[in-house]
């Protein structure tokens, strides 16, 4: 079992979750999908208030230069968003919800490259009804049962586990022995950590 902790304004997220299940059925590794508002962490930790990489531009024109290497390399589209970072609330919320329905994956998907090619306000419920009528999800209820205590009870608590188990950006990997990577380019390591490690414990 890998854990993916993810945040859907996170730039480097959007490569991993274009990848992660391909390269996980070839390990034969589980994956548990796992939104996050990685914001608060920032706030707490960091005392940040925007993106690492609004607050030091150099740091920003590297990340998006590095993005345009990344997904040229993978074969994915890139678009600089107009707007970033974009609220992300309300479709970690609908992510929460498909969790157990098991659209998440297709919706994360989805809401990426709304996001990042398709240049879409990802925090306009009209966008996200959008998405989620394409992944075959009720936009009424989810949008519904994202309003919910019990789903925002949920998404908080991911933020808490997040937080206690050392996750401080997106994405994140922990494998089933608690061991954590951070990063796109550590999701091939913390795979081969997963499948090593799992033979030595059975």
């Amino acid at each position: 079992m890998l854990e993916f902790w993810y945040e859907f304004a996170s730039t480097y997220s959007y490569p991993a979750a274009m990848r992660i299940e391909g390269l996980a059925a070839e390990a034969g590794v589980a994956v548990a999908w796992r939104p996050f508002l990685l914001g608060p962490l920032l706030h707490e930790h960091q005392g940040m208030t925007d993106s690492p990489f609004n607050v030091v531009p150099v740091k920003g024109r590297y990340m998006w230069r590095d993005m345009e290497r990344v997904c040229e390399e993978q074969g994915l589209p890139l678009t600089h968003p107009s707007q970033f970072p974009r609220h992300t609330v309300l479709a970690a919320r609908c992510a929460t919800v498909g969790l157990e329905a098991g659209w998440a994956p297709a919706f994360t998907r989805a809401v990426y490259q709304a996001n990042f090619v398709a240049d879409l306000n990802i925090g306009d419920e009209a966008v996200l009804r959008e998405l989620l009528a394409e992944v075959g999800a009720a936009p009424d209820a989810v949008i519904a049962a994202a309003q919910s205590a019990e789903i925002k009870a949920a998404l908080k608590d991911h933020g808490e586990q997040a937080r206690a188990r050392g996750v401080f950006g997106s994405p994140s990997f922990i494998t089933a022995d608690g061991e954590l990577f951070w990063g796109n380019d550590r999701l091939e390591q913390a795979l081969e950590w997963a499948v090593r490690h799992r033979e030595v414990m059975a």
